[in-house]
């Protein structure tokens, strides 16, 4: 039997320091979610530059809802998964 799938994914590098202070945040609260580095993925920047207007910005994170926030606090983050689970 698999593991369930993460409720989010997140788009980062390996040099964001939002991206890593936001991963600390995330694991601290107990959220699990699956991690892409847009410079390894091959797509991986176009399904950011799509939810950022064009731009590379990071973190994105992209919830099974098809939401996306970009560079979000903590608590968005769980606004946004308690969003997603009622719907």
């Amino acid at each position: 039997m698999s593991a369930p799938a993460a409720a989010v994914t997140m788009y980062t590098t390996n040099w964001c320091g939002y991206c890593m202070r936001l991963k600390k945040m995330m694991q601290r609260e107990g959220i699990e979610f699956a991690e892409v580095n847009i410079e390894e993925v091959d797509g991986a920047a176009d399904v950011v530059m799509a939810a950022n207007g064009g731009n590379q910005t990071v973190p994105t994170l992209v919830f099974t809802d098809g939401t996306a926030l970009t560079n979000p606090s903590i608590d968005q983050v769980k606004a946004q998964l308690a969003a997603s689970a009622r719907a």
